[in-house]
């Protein structure tokens, strides 16, 4: 399927490994100028160098995007370096507390609000600018499925599932001007450094076999590229009746009829 995103810029959040790594090479291949960031300054250079080789035109911000500094400065860098951004991937996420509230201080469940809500929010905000001016442009937001039912860590579920309204919310007000906002809700998706990673390296063995029985339909952990495909995929023109949407990707492991 032809996209037609040649030239078109993409910022993309916590690009440099894992979910990140994936949407940058998929948004790469269809011909999207890359401006991706990392809190570690090692992998994002080993990411640029690697996504360079592969032929794609690709800069990093070293950022924590949690730090309001650290976001305007993404932002700033990538106008400078490749241009007004297009396309806006809010990819970084994770769990900052417990399971339980009562195990969950406020500090971090405020740290879970700020990764996996507020700085979607903040750069949705830097970008948005440019995208009404020009009548078009994408924000993919990449929540959970355990923001759309119950599971993870309670500051998780409830940064993700903001994350899912503010997306809804934003998607009404945008789609007179082209605009298009989405997001991608993934199920337990298995890479190197992710959750489920160290879930299987640090459980008994017929606990992980009990996990995947319960939750898993397909018997086994989701892949980083189906969810990079659908981002390429709502970043395109091919997709803009969509807006206002969280697309599952989960091999059918959530339970919600909705």
């Amino acid at each position: 399927m032809e996209l037609g995103l040649e030239r078109k810029v993409a910022m993309i959040t916590g690009g440099s490994r894992g979910l990140g790594r994936r949407i940058s090479e998929a948004l790469g291949r269809e011909g999207c100028s890359l401006s991706i960031c990392a809190r570690d300054e090692g992998q994002l250079a080993t990411a640029v160098e690697e996504l360079s080789a592969q032929g794609y035109k690709v800069r990093g911000t070293p950022a924590d995007v949690t730090n309001e500094v650290d976001a305007h400065r993404f932002y700033d860098e990538t106008v400078a370096g490749i241009g007004d951004p297009d396309i806006l991937v809010n990819n970084v996420g994770g769990r900052r507390g417990s399971v339980l509230f009562e195990e969950t201080s406020m500090e971090q469940f405020r740290e879970g609000l700020e990764v996996n809500l507020f700085s979607a929010v903040q750069l949705s905000a830097l970008v948005l600018p440019h995208m009404k001016a020009q009548g078009w442009g994408r924000i993919i937001s990449i929540s959970s499925i355990y923001g759309r039912e119950h599971g993870g860590s309670i500051d998780y579920m409830t940064g993700k599932a903001g994350l899912i309204a503010f997306s809804k919310h934003l998607a009404l007000q945008m789609a007179p001007h082209g605009v298009l906002v989405n997001c991608v809700a993934p199920g337990s998706i298995d890479f190197p450094g992710s959750t489920w990673e160290r879930f299987q390296n640090t459980q008994p063995p017929e606990v992980v076999a009990e996990f995947i029985d319960r939750n898993l339909p397909m018997g086994r952990f989701g892949w980083p590229q189906p969810i990079a495909e659908t981002v390429a995929f709502l970043a395109s023109d091919c997709a803009d009746l969509i807006t206002g949407a969280c697309i599952n990707v989960d091999g059918g492991q959530s339970k919600s009829l909705f």
